[in-house]
């Protein structure tokens, strides 16, 4: 009789243990199944071609990866602005983000040529450039200070804007207030130029054209559009002073996590959406301008041979306290002259 309760129990040990370790295993299946869920982040508006751009690298990375990553999409600085997102991306607490260059410089100091008025000679010649070794060589830099370079996207290309005062040659900027980035480049850009750049966040431009505070600000014509500018300014003119590459990056910690058939599906990805990008930024450049003409704005070109050679010392002054950053401006601009010439 004790060998058969004795039986019974083991029985219903055994039983209770079958019982858990399937449990266990119906769990593990399970949140094999679940998919791995990253958040992108960026600062502009759901209607900007960030946001348009992150939608197609989403879809195509759940596409490649047979939905076992999901990408959340965060826009208008709902993770933070971007020098947030990329110490959150540096201690692996956001996978995920589209930036502009300039927030990246403090920490990538050779990033910092970006800053130097008048690098390129146009967008397209400024995208050949980043979507070849030479921007490649820059994204390289990443790993170092914890994140990975996917691709860079379309540069953004910055024109002065002014809220009254027209400017109809270089001596019209004497003096002006713009509002520029806080980066030494624009800063220095701006104030051989001849006028009075003055750093302010980006979010309160509008009020402060609105009470006269600056003269004007520089921006692209998308995001002119976007965020109303045409409301307060009425003189929108085509400087290139400045082309704002743009990076997709994403967190080291994150990275190491994928499998190596992941990885190239991130890759594939983030080539498919560049280029999708570089046409949108276009698109959308191209619809701004003919959309300030038909609101009033008067859109004006700009022979900018002087401008250019206005910056020249403030150039080689900003070249000489970046790490190798005279030979790295070589490698840009030599690489910029082959694009040109290849049109």
């Amino acid at each position: 009789m004790k060998s058969f309760f004795s039986a019974r129990r083991a029985g219903r040990a055994m039983t209770v243990g079958t019982l858990l370790a399937a449990g266990v295993l119906v769990a593990s299946i399970a949140c094999a199944d679940e998919p791995i869920v990253m958040k992108l982040g960026h600062t502009l508006a759901p209607d900007n071609h960030y946001q348009l751009t992150a939608q197609v690298f989403a879809k195509e990375v759940a596409q490649r990866t047979h939905g076992k990553v999901k990408i959340e999409i965060f826009p208008q600085s709902q993770l933070g602005g971007e020098v947030q997102m990329a110490q959150a991306l540096r201690t692996g607490t956001q996978e995920l983000m589209i930036s502009a260059q300039a927030p990246i410089g403090n920490t990538i100091k050779q990033w910092q040529i970006f800053d130097t008025p008048y690098l390129f000679s146009s967008i397209d010649d400024a995208n050949r450039v980043l979507q070849g070794p030479v921007g490649r060589k820059f994204l390289d830099m990443m790993p170092a200070v914890n994140m990975i370079g996917l691709t860079w996207l379309s540069v953004g290309e910055r024109n002065l804007f002014t809220a009254k005062k027209p400017v109809g040659s270089l001596g019209d900027m004497k003096d002006m207030k713009v509002r520029v980035m806080q980066s030494r480049g624009y800063i220095a850009g701006y104030k051989a130029l001849g006028a009075n750049p003055t750093p302010l966040p980006y979010n309160q431009l509008f009020l402060a054209l609105s009470q006269g505070l600056v003269d004007g600000g520089d921006t692209s014509p998308e995001q002119f559009i976007q965020d109303k500018f045409s409301d307060v300014a009425k003189h929108y003119y085509l400087t290139h002073v400045n082309y704002l590459p743009v990076v997709l990056a994403m967190s080291k910690s994150a990275w190491t996590r994928l499998s190596p058939d992941e990885r190239k599906a991130f890759q594939a990805a983030a080539a498919i959406a560049a280029e999708y990008d570089v046409k949108e930024y276009k698109h959308e450049y191209d619809d701004a301008l003919a959309t300030m003409k038909k609101n009033g704005t008067q859109v004006t070109g700009i022979d900018t041979a002087s401008w250019a050679s206005a910056t020249e010392r403030a150039r080689q002054s900003l070249l000489s306290d970046i790490p190798d950053g005279q030979a790295l401006y070589q490698e840009i601009k030599a690489a910029d002259k082959s694009a040109v010439a290849s049109k």
